[in-house]
Protein backbone atom coordinates (compact mmCIF):
# COMPACT_ATOMS: atom_id res chain seq x y z
CA UNK A 1 0.00 0.00 0.00
CA UNK A 2 2.99 2.32 -0.15
CA UNK A 3 1.70 3.82 -3.39
CA UNK A 4 -1.61 4.96 -1.86
CA UNK A 5 -0.30 8.25 -0.44
CA UNK A 6 1.10 9.24 -3.82
CA UNK A 7 -2.19 8.31 -5.44
CA UNK A 8 -3.93 11.17 -3.66
CA UNK A 9 -1.70 13.71 -5.38
CA UNK A 10 -2.07 11.95 -8.71
CA UNK A 11 -5.85 12.25 -8.41
CA UNK A 12 -5.69 15.91 -7.41
CA UNK A 13 -3.41 16.66 -10.36
CA UNK A 14 -5.79 14.89 -12.75
CA UNK A 15 -8.74 16.86 -11.41
CA UNK A 16 -7.11 20.25 -12.03
CA UNK A 17 -8.13 20.07 -15.69
CA UNK A 18 -11.82 20.15 -14.75
CA UNK A 19 -12.01 23.94 -14.38
CA UNK A 20 -14.80 25.19 -16.64
CA UNK A 21 -14.09 28.61 -18.14
CA UNK A 22 -17.71 29.70 -17.62
CA UNK A 23 -17.71 28.68 -13.95
CA UNK A 24 -17.86 25.47 -11.99
CA UNK A 25 -16.13 22.21 -12.84
CA UNK A 26 -16.59 20.19 -16.01
CA UNK A 27 -17.12 16.49 -16.58
CA UNK A 28 -13.77 14.92 -17.57
CA UNK A 29 -13.44 12.31 -20.30
CA UNK A 30 -11.21 9.22 -20.19
CA UNK A 31 -8.17 11.28 -21.15
CA UNK A 32 -8.85 13.89 -18.50
CA UNK A 33 -10.13 16.51 -20.95
CA UNK A 34 -13.05 18.71 -19.85
CA UNK A 35 -16.23 18.10 -21.84
CA UNK A 36 -17.18 21.74 -22.22
CA UNK A 37 -20.21 21.01 -24.38
CA UNK A 38 -21.93 19.24 -21.47
CA UNK A 39 -23.87 21.17 -18.84
CA UNK A 40 -22.00 21.89 -15.63
CA UNK A 41 -23.29 19.50 -12.97
CA UNK A 42 -23.89 20.79 -9.45
CA UNK A 43 -22.75 17.53 -7.84
CA UNK A 44 -19.47 17.58 -9.76
CA UNK A 45 -18.80 21.23 -8.97
CA UNK A 46 -19.45 20.58 -5.28
CA UNK A 47 -17.38 17.41 -5.12
CA UNK A 48 -14.44 19.06 -6.87
CA UNK A 49 -14.66 22.10 -4.59
CA UNK A 50 -14.59 19.70 -1.63
CA UNK A 51 -11.57 17.72 -2.82
CA UNK A 52 -9.63 20.86 -3.73
CA UNK A 53 -10.36 22.22 -0.26
CA UNK A 54 -8.79 19.03 1.09
CA UNK A 55 -5.82 19.59 -1.20
CA UNK A 56 -5.45 23.14 0.08
CA UNK A 57 -5.60 21.93 3.68
CA UNK A 58 -2.93 19.37 2.80
CA UNK A 59 -0.67 22.20 1.66
CA UNK A 60 -0.95 21.98 -2.13
CA UNK A 61 -0.14 25.50 -3.40
CA UNK A 62 -2.33 25.34 -6.50
CA UNK A 63 -5.53 24.39 -4.67
CA UNK A 64 -6.69 27.67 -3.09
CA UNK A 65 -7.67 29.26 -6.39
CA UNK A 66 -9.54 26.10 -7.38
CA UNK A 67 -11.58 26.21 -4.18
CA UNK A 68 -12.33 29.87 -4.84
CA UNK A 69 -13.39 28.98 -8.40
CA UNK A 70 -15.88 26.52 -6.96
CA UNK A 71 -17.22 29.01 -4.42
CA UNK A 72 -17.69 31.58 -7.18
CA UNK A 73 -19.83 29.14 -9.16
CA UNK A 74 -21.90 28.17 -6.10
CA UNK A 75 -22.56 31.79 -5.20
CA UNK A 76 -22.97 32.82 -8.83
CA UNK A 77 -24.09 30.98 -11.95
CA UNK A 78 -25.32 27.83 -10.18
CA UNK A 79 -27.42 29.56 -7.53
CA UNK A 80 -31.07 30.48 -8.08
CA UNK A 81 -31.06 34.13 -7.06
CA UNK A 82 -34.86 34.36 -7.32
CA UNK A 83 -36.12 31.35 -5.41
CA UNK A 84 -33.01 30.26 -3.54
CA UNK A 85 -31.20 26.96 -3.71
CA UNK A 86 -29.06 25.66 -6.55
CA UNK A 87 -29.60 24.48 -10.11
CA UNK A 88 -28.70 20.84 -10.71
CA UNK A 89 -27.34 21.59 -14.21
CA UNK A 90 -26.31 24.85 -15.85
CA UNK A 91 -25.48 25.47 -19.50
CA UNK A 92 -24.39 28.53 -21.48
CA UNK A 93 -27.92 29.94 -21.42
CA UNK A 94 -28.73 29.24 -17.79
CA UNK A 95 -30.28 26.32 -15.89
CA UNK A 96 -30.87 23.10 -17.79
CA UNK A 97 -32.62 21.24 -14.97
CA UNK A 98 -34.87 23.36 -12.77
CA UNK A 99 -35.99 20.83 -10.15
CA UNK A 100 -34.05 20.98 -6.91
CA UNK A 101 -32.99 17.78 -5.19
CA UNK A 102 -31.62 16.91 -1.76
CA UNK A 103 -28.76 14.86 -3.23
CA UNK A 104 -27.14 17.86 -4.91
CA UNK A 105 -27.90 20.22 -2.04
CA UNK A 106 -26.18 17.87 0.40
CA UNK A 107 -23.03 18.29 -1.68
CA UNK A 108 -23.38 22.07 -1.54
CA UNK A 109 -23.27 21.78 2.26
CA UNK A 110 -20.25 19.45 2.06
CA UNK A 111 -18.35 21.71 -0.35
CA UNK A 112 -19.10 24.81 1.71
CA UNK A 113 -18.09 23.04 4.93
CA UNK A 114 -14.74 21.95 3.53
CA UNK A 115 -14.08 25.36 2.00
CA UNK A 116 -14.96 27.01 5.32
CA UNK A 117 -12.62 24.67 7.17
CA UNK A 118 -9.97 25.73 4.67
CA UNK A 119 -10.66 29.38 5.48
CA UNK A 120 -11.57 30.44 1.96
CA UNK A 121 -13.35 33.79 1.46
CA UNK A 122 -17.12 33.53 1.18
CA UNK A 123 -17.25 29.90 2.30
CA UNK A 124 -18.82 30.51 5.70
CA UNK A 125 -21.56 32.63 4.13
CA UNK A 126 -22.16 29.93 1.50
CA UNK A 127 -22.41 27.30 4.24
CA UNK A 128 -24.94 29.37 6.20
CA UNK A 129 -27.02 29.81 3.04
CA UNK A 130 -26.88 26.09 2.19
CA UNK A 131 -27.84 25.02 5.71
CA UNK A 132 -30.75 27.45 5.68
CA UNK A 133 -32.05 26.02 2.38
CA UNK A 134 -31.77 22.46 3.67
CA UNK A 135 -33.50 23.42 6.92
CA UNK A 136 -36.39 25.24 5.24
CA UNK A 137 -37.02 22.94 2.29
CA UNK A 138 -35.51 19.48 2.72
CA UNK A 139 -35.51 18.62 6.40
CA UNK A 140 -38.69 16.79 7.47
CA UNK A 141 -38.62 16.97 11.25
CA UNK A 142 -41.54 14.60 11.70
CA UNK A 143 -39.82 11.84 9.73
CA UNK A 144 -36.32 12.74 10.88
CA UNK A 145 -35.20 12.49 7.25
CA UNK A 146 -34.72 14.72 4.20
CA UNK A 147 -37.28 14.82 1.42
CA UNK A 148 -36.05 14.40 -2.13
CA UNK A 149 -37.18 16.78 -4.84
CA UNK A 150 -38.94 20.14 -5.26
CA UNK A 151 -39.86 22.15 -8.31
CA UNK A 152 -38.10 25.40 -9.14
CA UNK A 153 -40.12 27.64 -6.83
CA UNK A 154 -40.35 25.22 -3.90
CA UNK A 155 -44.12 24.88 -4.30
CA UNK A 156 -44.50 21.24 -5.40
CA UNK A 157 -42.82 18.38 -3.54
CA UNK A 158 -42.32 15.12 -5.41
CA UNK A 159 -43.71 11.99 -3.72
CA UNK A 160 -40.44 10.05 -4.10
CA UNK A 161 -38.15 9.64 -1.09
CA UNK A 162 -34.58 8.37 -1.41
CA UNK A 163 -32.04 6.87 0.95
CA UNK A 164 -29.06 7.99 -1.18
CA UNK A 165 -29.83 11.67 -0.58
CA UNK A 166 -30.17 10.98 3.14
CA UNK A 167 -26.83 9.18 3.21
CA UNK A 168 -25.00 12.13 1.70
CA UNK A 169 -26.96 14.45 3.98
CA UNK A 170 -25.46 12.58 6.95
CA UNK A 171 -21.99 13.11 5.48
CA UNK A 172 -22.70 16.81 4.93
CA UNK A 173 -24.35 17.40 8.31
CA UNK A 174 -21.42 15.85 10.17
CA UNK A 175 -18.93 17.93 8.18
CA UNK A 176 -20.93 21.09 8.82
CA UNK A 177 -21.27 20.29 12.52
CA UNK A 178 -17.49 19.96 12.79
CA UNK A 179 -17.05 23.41 11.25
CA UNK A 180 -19.88 25.25 12.98
CA UNK A 181 -20.12 23.40 16.29
CA UNK A 182 -23.91 23.21 15.82
CA UNK A 183 -25.11 20.18 17.79
CA UNK A 184 -28.50 20.23 16.03
CA UNK A 185 -26.77 19.13 12.84
CA UNK A 186 -25.29 16.10 14.63
CA UNK A 187 -28.68 15.29 16.12
CA UNK A 188 -30.23 15.30 12.65
CA UNK A 189 -27.49 13.07 11.30
CA UNK A 190 -28.15 10.69 14.20
CA UNK A 191 -31.88 10.61 13.45
CA UNK A 192 -31.23 9.70 9.83
CA UNK A 193 -28.72 6.99 10.71
CA UNK A 194 -31.04 5.52 13.32
CA UNK A 195 -33.93 5.34 10.86
CA UNK A 196 -31.96 3.98 7.92
CA UNK A 197 -29.33 1.74 9.50
CA UNK A 198 -31.02 0.56 12.68
CA UNK A 199 -34.43 0.52 10.99
CA UNK A 200 -34.64 0.03 7.24
CA UNK A 201 -31.41 -1.92 6.77
CA UNK A 202 -31.87 -4.18 9.78
CA UNK A 203 -35.51 -4.84 8.82
CA UNK A 204 -34.42 -6.07 5.36
CA UNK A 205 -31.59 -8.31 6.67
CA UNK A 206 -29.14 -5.56 5.57
CA UNK A 207 -30.41 -5.54 1.96
CA UNK A 208 -31.19 -1.87 2.27
CA UNK A 209 -34.07 -0.61 0.14
CA UNK A 210 -33.13 2.66 -1.56
CA UNK A 211 -36.48 3.94 -2.84
CA UNK A 212 -39.62 4.94 -0.92
CA UNK A 213 -42.89 6.78 -1.40
CA UNK A 214 -43.95 9.92 0.44
CA UNK A 215 -44.94 7.91 3.51
CA UNK A 216 -41.59 6.08 3.61
CA UNK A 217 -43.01 2.81 2.33
CA UNK A 218 -40.39 0.88 0.31
CA UNK A 219 -40.79 0.74 -3.48
CA UNK A 220 -39.03 -2.56 -4.11
CA UNK A 221 -39.72 -2.60 -7.87
CA UNK A 222 -38.65 1.00 -8.46
CA UNK A 223 -36.64 1.37 -11.70
CA UNK A 224 -36.81 -2.36 -12.44
CA UNK A 225 -36.70 -1.29 -16.09
CA UNK A 226 -33.58 0.85 -15.43
CA UNK A 227 -31.50 -1.48 -13.28
CA UNK A 228 -28.20 0.31 -13.97
CA UNK A 229 -29.44 3.84 -13.26
CA UNK A 230 -26.42 5.84 -11.99
CA UNK A 231 -28.27 7.37 -9.03
CA UNK A 232 -31.48 5.37 -8.56
CA UNK A 233 -30.80 1.77 -9.59
CA UNK A 234 -33.25 -1.07 -9.03
CA UNK A 235 -32.60 -3.38 -6.09
CA UNK A 236 -30.05 -3.05 -3.31
CA UNK A 237 -26.86 -1.08 -3.93
CA UNK A 238 -23.85 -2.84 -2.40
CA UNK A 239 -21.58 0.21 -2.24
CA UNK A 240 -24.02 2.15 -0.10
CA UNK A 241 -23.85 -0.49 2.64
CA UNK A 242 -20.16 0.31 3.01
CA UNK A 243 -20.82 4.05 3.02
CA UNK A 244 -23.47 3.68 5.71
CA UNK A 245 -21.09 1.52 7.73
CA UNK A 246 -18.36 4.18 7.65
CA UNK A 247 -20.74 7.06 8.33
CA UNK A 248 -22.30 5.22 11.26
CA UNK A 249 -18.84 4.77 12.76
CA UNK A 250 -18.03 8.43 12.17
CA UNK A 251 -21.22 9.44 13.97
CA UNK A 252 -20.43 6.98 16.76
CA UNK A 253 -17.01 8.54 17.26
CA UNK A 254 -18.55 12.01 17.30
CA UNK A 255 -21.13 11.01 19.92
CA UNK A 256 -18.49 9.38 22.11
CA UNK A 257 -19.89 7.90 25.32
CA UNK A 258 -23.42 8.83 24.22
CA UNK A 259 -23.28 6.52 21.19
CA UNK A 260 -25.61 3.50 21.46
CA UNK A 261 -24.09 0.01 21.31
CA UNK A 262 -25.96 -0.88 18.13
CA UNK A 263 -23.90 1.53 16.04
CA UNK A 264 -20.81 -0.67 16.02
CA UNK A 265 -22.86 -3.85 15.70
CA UNK A 266 -24.83 -2.51 12.74
CA UNK A 267 -21.75 -1.06 11.03
CA UNK A 268 -20.08 -4.48 11.22
CA UNK A 269 -23.23 -6.20 9.95
CA UNK A 270 -23.54 -3.87 6.96
CA UNK A 271 -19.89 -4.38 6.07
CA UNK A 272 -20.13 -8.15 6.39
CA UNK A 273 -23.26 -8.23 4.22
CA UNK A 274 -21.57 -6.12 1.55
CA UNK A 275 -18.62 -8.49 1.37
CA UNK A 276 -20.78 -11.61 1.49
CA UNK A 277 -23.28 -10.51 -1.15
CA UNK A 278 -21.14 -8.23 -3.31
CA UNK A 279 -17.53 -9.41 -3.61
CA UNK A 280 -16.75 -11.90 -6.40
CA UNK A 281 -20.23 -13.44 -6.14
CA UNK A 282 -20.29 -14.20 -9.87
CA UNK A 283 -16.89 -15.88 -10.06
CA UNK A 284 -14.76 -12.85 -10.92
CA UNK A 285 -12.95 -10.39 -8.68
CA UNK A 286 -14.72 -7.14 -7.90
CA UNK A 287 -17.98 -5.95 -6.39
CA UNK A 288 -21.22 -6.19 -8.33
CA UNK A 289 -23.20 -2.95 -8.50
CA UNK A 290 -26.63 -4.21 -7.37
CA UNK A 291 -28.46 -7.32 -6.17
CA UNK A 292 -32.15 -8.28 -6.04
CA UNK A 293 -34.17 -9.05 -2.93
CA UNK A 294 -33.04 -12.69 -2.99
CA UNK A 295 -29.39 -11.62 -3.01
CA UNK A 296 -28.78 -12.45 -6.67
CA UNK A 297 -26.65 -10.06 -8.76
CA UNK A 298 -28.63 -7.73 -11.04
CA UNK A 299 -26.05 -5.32 -12.49
CA UNK A 300 -22.69 -7.05 -12.54
CA UNK A 301 -20.68 -4.03 -13.70
CA UNK A 302 -17.83 -3.12 -11.36
CA UNK A 303 -18.17 0.55 -10.37
CA UNK A 304 -15.03 2.15 -9.02
CA UNK A 305 -16.84 3.96 -6.23
CA UNK A 306 -18.03 0.70 -4.68
CA UNK A 307 -14.43 -0.46 -4.15
CA UNK A 308 -13.41 2.91 -2.73
CA UNK A 309 -16.23 2.81 -0.18
CA UNK A 310 -15.40 -0.78 0.75
CA UNK A 311 -11.80 0.29 1.33
CA UNK A 312 -12.86 3.26 3.43
CA UNK A 313 -15.20 1.13 5.54
CA UNK A 314 -12.56 -1.57 6.07
CA UNK A 315 -9.99 1.00 7.16
CA UNK A 316 -12.46 2.64 9.53
CA UNK A 317 -13.53 -0.68 11.07
CA UNK A 318 -9.88 -1.62 11.45
CA UNK A 319 -9.23 1.58 13.39
CA UNK A 320 -12.28 1.09 15.59
CA UNK A 321 -11.98 -2.63 16.36
CA UNK A 322 -8.29 -3.39 15.93
CA UNK A 323 -9.29 -6.58 14.10
CA UNK A 324 -6.51 -7.45 11.58
CA UNK A 325 -9.07 -9.08 9.26
CA UNK A 326 -10.01 -5.64 7.99
CA UNK A 327 -6.41 -4.94 6.99
CA UNK A 328 -6.49 -8.15 4.94
CA UNK A 329 -9.59 -6.86 3.15
CA UNK A 330 -7.85 -3.57 2.46
CA UNK A 331 -4.81 -5.33 1.01
CA UNK A 332 -6.95 -7.45 -1.31
CA UNK A 333 -9.02 -4.51 -2.53
CA UNK A 334 -6.10 -2.12 -2.96
CA UNK A 335 -4.37 -4.80 -5.03
CA UNK A 336 -7.54 -5.17 -7.10
CA UNK A 337 -7.82 -1.40 -7.56
CA UNK A 338 -4.19 -1.08 -8.60
CA UNK A 339 -4.53 -3.91 -11.12
CA UNK A 340 -7.88 -3.04 -12.68
CA UNK A 341 -9.13 0.42 -11.76
CA UNK A 342 -6.16 2.79 -11.54
CA UNK A 343 -5.43 4.15 -15.01
CA UNK A 344 -1.66 4.47 -14.88
CA UNK A 345 -1.40 5.76 -18.44
CA UNK A 346 -4.05 8.48 -18.51
CA UNK A 347 -4.68 9.26 -14.85
CA UNK A 348 -7.47 8.84 -12.32
CA UNK A 349 -9.50 5.61 -12.09
CA UNK A 350 -11.74 3.86 -14.57
CA UNK A 351 -15.20 4.65 -13.28
CA UNK A 352 -16.72 1.40 -14.55
CA UNK A 353 -15.54 -2.08 -15.50
CA UNK A 354 -17.50 -4.87 -17.12
CA UNK A 355 -17.98 -8.20 -15.27
CA UNK A 356 -14.63 -9.39 -16.69
CA UNK A 357 -12.92 -6.27 -15.28
CA UNK A 358 -12.37 -4.53 -18.60
CA UNK A 359 -13.04 -0.77 -18.86
CA UNK A 360 -16.66 -0.08 -19.77
CA UNK A 361 -19.04 2.87 -20.05
CA UNK A 362 -22.60 1.57 -20.00
CA UNK A 363 -23.46 3.69 -16.92
CA UNK A 364 -20.44 5.98 -16.40
CA UNK A 365 -18.69 7.48 -19.39
CA UNK A 366 -15.39 9.21 -18.77
CA UNK A 367 -13.99 10.10 -15.35
CA UNK A 368 -16.40 12.74 -14.02
CA UNK A 369 -14.82 13.40 -10.63
CA UNK A 370 -12.29 12.13 -8.08
CA UNK A 371 -14.32 12.45 -4.87
CA UNK A 372 -14.66 8.75 -3.95
CA UNK A 373 -11.09 7.80 -4.84
CA UNK A 374 -9.49 10.76 -3.07
CA UNK A 375 -11.41 10.03 0.11
CA UNK A 376 -10.44 6.35 -0.02
CA UNK A 377 -6.77 7.32 -0.09
CA UNK A 378 -7.19 9.71 2.85
CA UNK A 379 -9.19 7.49 5.22
CA UNK A 380 -6.17 5.35 6.26
CA UNK A 381 -4.33 8.52 7.29
CA UNK A 382 -7.08 10.24 9.27
CA UNK A 383 -9.01 9.51 12.47
CA UNK A 384 -12.59 8.23 12.35
CA UNK A 385 -13.76 11.66 13.49
CA UNK A 386 -13.77 14.61 12.79
CA UNK A 387 -14.59 14.79 9.10
CA UNK A 388 -11.93 15.03 6.38
CA UNK A 389 -11.50 18.80 6.17
CA UNK A 390 -11.54 19.42 9.90
CA UNK A 391 -9.08 16.58 10.52
CA UNK A 392 -6.67 18.01 7.95
CA UNK A 393 -7.07 21.52 9.33
CA UNK A 394 -6.21 20.24 12.81
CA UNK A 395 -3.12 18.41 11.56
CA UNK A 396 -4.40 14.94 12.40
CA UNK A 397 -3.03 13.21 9.30
CA UNK A 398 -0.57 10.36 9.85
CA UNK A 399 1.58 8.24 7.49
CA UNK A 400 -0.01 5.24 5.77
Amino acid sequence: MSWVAGETDRLWEFARASVHPDGGFAWLDDEGRPELDRPVELWITCRMTHVFALAHLAGRPYAAELVDHGIAALTGRMRDAVHGGWWAQVGPDGPVTRDKTAYEHAFVVLAASSAAAAGRPGASELLADALDVVDRHFWDDEAGMVVEQWDESWTELDDYRGVNANMHSVEALLAAADVTGDTVLRERAARIVTTVVHGFARDHQWRLAEHYDGHWRPLLDYNRDQPAHPFRPYGATIGHWFEWSRLTLGLRATLGADAPDWMLEDAVALFDAGVREGWAVDGAAGFVYTIDWDGKPVVRQRMHWVVTEALAAASTLGQVTGDPAYAVCEQVWWTYAEQYLVDQARGSWHHELDPANHPAASTWGGKPDVYHAVQATLVPRLPVSPSFATALREGLSRPV
